[in-house]
């Protein structure tokens, strides 16, 4: 039995150059190949990262014997149609998020994996940081969780034909920045009960920024994405006994507060640069500090993950299943459907 899979990347962007770099790091992973449609793209990237064969084209990834799964780096728009193919060859999919543009075609890809295995690459999921969260969580650390709060904003200028803003190519910071904190609540906490929000419109007709509203029984979480600032960028999870930070960026979480009460559960209520710079440095009362650093960009873990579950023979990995990151999907277009205010 093998004990490492073999990969191929579509795409040579900045994200793609990240996942190949962290392979040194995923011990049951190899990349063998990479595909572009320019040759000369794919020929540098597979130089760059030394000894991978490069392709013209995922048709010619896809169709490699000794590939058995492809990690889909394409821009947005065109994720169904390049894991489709992929899935139609016989190749396990780790898909960049979001997974779709939309949560019917989400349903169409999984339909066409049809027990072949297929993941969202939604990294922050798989980070250490995140496993201990979910281990304080499931001992009552916090006791009853009472409320939810996360942002994810970094300020991009109007670009009508850039990716951020170009309906064409899947743009808009819900399917960029906001489906990090709907997929970790999703992950930590499960379906909600109900969603509710709003949204701002660019000039091009994607979201600017929205606000996100999700009910659970006994919570709420009221979470927020946009191109039109820069956001604390923390996920804050209050409970009846307890408050638990994770760390600025937090979708690349190394880094958690855990305050049980005292002046440092009113330092983490705040979300000022200055009150968490406190919190990361002084010793105070009621504080425990949780780290967890990691090598390279952190995208091993997803590898490791995706990677573990085809050796399986599994079709989906139990901590990012398809009806996940449908529901992701589903919750942004209630969002949508909203009338959008102006940008």
């Amino acid at each position: 039995m093998r004990d490492k899979v073999r990969w191929g990347i579509a795409g040579t962007g900045t994200i793609a150059n990240s996942f190949a770099a962290d392979f040194r790091f995923a011990p049951h992973a190899s990349l063998v190949a990479v595909s572009s449609r320019s040759a000369q793209k794919a020929e540098s990237f597979a130089a760059r990262f030394g000894g991978l064969r490069s392709y013209q084209g995922i048709e010619a990834l896809a169709a490699a014997p000794d590939i058995d799964a492809i990690y889909i780096a394409s821009r947005n728009a065109e994720h169904l149609q390049q894991a489709t193919l992929a899935l139609a060859a016989g190749k396990a999919v780790l898909v960049e998020k979001p997974l779709t543009t939309s949560s019917a075609d989400a349903r169409a890809l999984a339909t066409a994996a049809g027990g072949t295995f297929a993941m969202e690459a939604l990294w922050t999921c798989f980070l250490p940081a995140i496993s201990r969260v979910r281990d304080l969580l499931a001992v009552g650390t916090l006791g009853a969780i009472r409320h939810v709060r996360a942002e994810l904003a970094y300020e991009k200028p109007f670009d009508a034909v850039s990716r951020f803003f170009d309906p064409a190519l899947g743009g808009g910071s819900l399917l960029d920045l906001g489906i990090y904190p709907i997929a970790l609540c999703l992950n930590l906490f499960g379906e909600p009960r109900s969603v509710d929000g709003s949204w701002k419109r660019a000039p091009t007709g994607v979201d600017t920024s929205a606000k996100i509203k999700l009910t659970y029984g006994g919570f709420d979480a009221a979470l927020g994405c946009g191109f039109d600032r820069n956001g604390h960028n923390r996920f804050v999870i209050e409970g009846e006994r307890g408050t638990l930070v994770i760390d600025a960026p937090f979708l690349k979480a190394s880094r958690l507060f855990v305050s049980t009460g005292g002046p440092a559960r009113k330092l983490l209520a705040f979300n000022g640069k200055a009150a968490h710079r406190l919190a990361r440095h002084l010793p105070l009362p009621g504080l425990t500090r949780h780290e967890n650093p990691f090598p390279g960009s952190g995208l091993q873990f997803e590898i490791e993950a995706a990677s573990a579950a085809i050796l399986e023979g599994r079709g989906e990995h139990p901590s990012m299943p398809l009806s996940a990151s449908i529901k992701a999907l589903e919750i942004i277009e209630t969002i949508r459907a909203k009338t959008p205010h102006a940008g």
